[in-house]
């Protein structure tokens, strides 16, 4: 086994003095101050986007599984950018966009970031409700309430440096996906095979199949959060100064965040890429090819890959949406005060920002009470998509100008690759956006 590369004590060293200077060592090596990129990552497969990649799993096999690398370096450069904007100008992405683009340019993309983000917190509250009947028998509803209090009472009353505590355990949530694999028989070599090269008929099915996959996994709540996270981060640790203040801390920090962000997004990325399997192993191969919700997916995994699998999927799901319905609020409190010039930061009072809480708060209930409307939560999840998938392209073109102008990264603007893969990410998106209107 490599050791890590440490310079030896002198003799007369204490032995505990060794020890920690190699802590130390470890503690400040990047991995060891994630946070931020983890959070957002994990987000990202909130209960509608689990719902997605298992009906990818379920209707397609094996085939759909080349998305996830596909989507990898794509995301992770997204939002790269976006925590790289917020990290250089100490603004969040909403304060970027307004200090650089006409007004209405932010309006639009704020009215619809609040309404898209509404309409998935209802799916995933309806969701996280669902899994909650399925595991303690209580009413669905029920359930739904508490997994709504729970949610604000965190966001609300507990300050970030807390909160954030609890986020980046229940980021372990995740395991639960690549666990199930362990109850199940994979056919490893036909998983490579088919993850290199997909065998499906490109028709009007795969191809919505394809923009939901992407859609779901760069969604423009996502690029808010990590940005205005940085912000949070830089205040929550008083050493940390604006970089283009203070260039000594530029490079450490800039490394932090690209560690931060890749392994997040990696995480993300192979959680999803469990889901697809685990549905493709089980439900497809036994017919099963039509699932609409992600607790559908779990209650069809019960009788095929047996109980442990069922708990497994099902606790997971819980497990994300409580990360994901805080995420889903907060993105689209930040960006709205920032829009309206509010003060706003989860490590603020409530009292004090009523604004950034009220938004937080009226997108969740207004989420709940969907459920008990006519409106349907996959209807609303549908439409969320929909907005997403309009609003993410002017948006990323946004973000991809942003982090290029001088006067608003100064020397920190991204590098051409970077820039490069926002702008191919973009175009991608936009043919999903046209694909979504597309009769059929």
């Amino acid at each position: 086994m490599t050791m890590p590369d440490v310079t030896p004590a002198p003799p007369d060293l204490p032995r505990g003095s060794a020890i920690r200077t190699l802590w130390g060592k470890i503690a400040a090596h990047p991995l060891a101050q994630i946070g931020p990129g983890l959070i957002t990552g994990v987000a990202d497969d909130d209960p509608s986007g689990i719902a997605t990649y298992s009906q990818a799993g379920a209707q397609f096999g094996l085939n759909m599984l080349w998305t996830m690398p596909l989507c990898y370096p794509l995301m992770s450069a997204v939002q790269l950018m976006c925590a790289q904007i917020g990290r250089v100008t100490g603004k969040g992405l909403a304060a970027n966009i307004k200090g650089a683009f006409p007004p209405v340019v932010l309006r639009t993309v704020i009215v619809l970031l609040l309404v898209a983000n509404t309409l998935n917190i209802a799916a995933d509250v309806a969701a996280m409700g669902e899994a909650g009947e399925l595991v303690t028998g209580i009413n669905r509803h029920l359930m739904t309430l508490v997994f709504v209090a729970l949610t604000l009472a965190l966001q609300i009353g507990v300050a970030y440096h807390r909160y954030v505590f609890y986020l980046k355990w229940l980021t372990l949530s995740l395991l639960a996906y690549a666990a199930v694999l362990f109850t199940v028989r994979v056919p490893w070599g036909q998983v490579a095979l088919r993850t290199a090269w997909p065998h499906f008929a490109l028709n009007a099915t795969s191809a919505a199949m394809i923009v939901g996959v992407f859609g779901t996994t760069i969604s423009p709540y996502l690029f808010f959060w990590q940005a205005s996270e940085e912000v949070e981060d830089m205040h929550r640790h008083k050493g940390r100064g604006l970089i283009g203040h203070d260039p000594a801390i530029a490079r450490a920090e800039l490394r932090r965040i690209r560690w931060d962000t890749w392994s997040g997004m990696a995480f993300s990325d192979l959680a999803a890429f469990c889901v697809i399997l685990a549905t493709a192993v089980t439900l497809h191969v036994k017919g099963v090819t039509d699932i609409t919700t992600a607790a559908q997916a779990a209650t069809a995994l019960r009788p095929l890959a047996g109980q442990f699998a069922f708990v497994l999927f099902t606790t997971g799901l819980i497990g994300v949406g409580l990360i994901g319905v805080p995420v889903l609020a907060g993105s689209g409190a930040y960006a709205a005060a920032e829009a309206m010039g509010w003060k706003s930061g989860l490590e603020r009072n409530f009292r004090r920002e009523p604004g950034f809480y009220g938004v937080i708060a009226v997108s969740v209930l207004l989420g709940l009470g969907i459920q008990y409307s006519p409106i349907s939560p996959m209807k609303a999840l549908f439409w969320s998509a929909v907005i997403n998938g309009v609003v993410a392209v002017p948006l990323l073109a946004v973000i991809c100008l942003l982090i290029a102008k001088k006067a608003v990264m100064g020397e920190y603007t991204g590098n051409r690759w970077l820039i490069g893969m926002g702008w191919l990410t973009t175009a991608m998106m936009g043919v999903a956006a046209v694909c979504m209107f597309l009769p059929g």
